[in-house]
């Protein structure tokens, strides 16, 4: 049974009767199988491409540039045509019931692709309109969003004195106005600032607290590591490793910790763990290698044996780009 609040989350941004649709049908909210893409002139874009993502999920679609994660994003709403294979959105198939598949599904696209003379308002609540909404009911709810957005007090702004953050919030927005189930976000944090990005993640976090299901795909590694739960990774048109966050990062043999000293002795503390392999970063800062928590304690006590006192030690980020790296360059993992 779901606690008050988290109820009162839903309700807030995502519709309490779709959340609890969601949560309580046991079916998962998307099933991709064996998705081929032939494109004209021979382009095998999609090689067989299999996942599938239970409701409630937030997955990170990730892979290098022409890996197929567009071709992925568009035969999923339906503005790509797929060669083979199937596609269902919480049960429905998107070749046999696309409206009732597409009425699931709110994109946001990674090109800006509004009206940029229309006023910030209307751009939200004329979205509803192609899903039936009257414009009674997506009025408030668009305040509503915009409001959740930190938009609202340019509610009344033409859309093209946005800044490129502003742009990239609106656009989630209008992808939520219909209250969606599944939310596609292709490279949502493009071009923003760190600051507005992490605001943007806070939200994401609420509404995938609140039940919306979430697809993303991302060249940011570190937002994936952050975000998501479940981590597919698609190189040359075929997924080469799908799991949970945790279970992908179990794939590094070691992992890499930063360690801060009290004093600037990052020399002589390389010299007494040499065999982490340690790399000087500043003058007071050296990151090792370890393979387990256990040995980070066994480098920390060789350094404070030799009279080298450590201030702090900390996981260094990174660790999901370093496994797309050895994945996507063909190396084992």
């Amino acid at each position: 049974m779901a606690s008050p609040e988290t109820i009162a989350k839903a309700d807030r941004f995502s519709g309490g009767a779709a959340w609890q649709e969601t949560r309580g049908s046991g079916e998962p909210a998307l099933v991709v199988r064996e998705l081929r893409k032939v494109y004209d002139g021979g382009t095998e874009a999609l090689k067989g491409v299999s996942f599938d993502m239970p409701a409630g999920d937030f997955l990170a679609l990730l892979g290098p540039n022409g890996a197929g994660k567009t071709t992925v994003i568009g035969i999923l709403t339906g503005l790509v045509h797929k060669t083979s294979g199937t596609v269902a959105v919480f049960g429905e198939d998107i070749d046999r019931n696309h409206q009732a598949a597409r009425r699931h599904i709110g994109v946001v696209p990674q090109e800006l692709n509004f009206n940029i003379f229309e006023r910030v308002i209307d751009i939200v609540v004329n979205q509803a309109g192609y899903y039936g909404i009257p414009r009674s009911t997506a009025l408030p709810r668009a305040e509503r969003l915009l409001e959740q957005l930190s938009l609202h007090d340019k509610r009344n702004e033409r859309s093209r004195n946005l800044s490129g953050g502003m742009k990239r919030r609106l656009m989630i927005a209008r992808a939520l106005i219909h209250q969606p189930r599944l939310l596609i976000l292709d490279e949502p944090t493009a071009g923003v600032d760190v600051e507005l990005r992490r605001g943007m993640w806070d939200f994401l976090r609420q509404l995938t607290a609140g039940g919306t299901t979430i697809l993303m795909t991302t060249h940011y590694l570190e937002e994936a590591e952050q975000l998501a739960r479940h981590v597919a990774i698609i190189n040359r048109g075929t997924i080469i490793a799908d799991g949970t966050v945790k279970g992908i990062l179990s794939r590094l043999h070691s992992e890499v910790v930063t360690v801060e000293l009290v004093e600037e002795k990052a020399e002589a503390a390389a010299a007494v763990v040499h065999a982490f392999r340690p790399k000087l970063v500043e003058p007071g800062v050296l990151d090792i290698e370890i393979d387990s928590k256990a040995t980070v304690g066994t480098a920390v006590a060789a350094l404070e044996a030799a009279g080298i006192g450590v201030k702090m030690v900390r996981s260094k980020s990174g660790r999901l780009e370093e496994v797309f790296m050895r994945l996507t360059s063909g190396g084992a993992a």
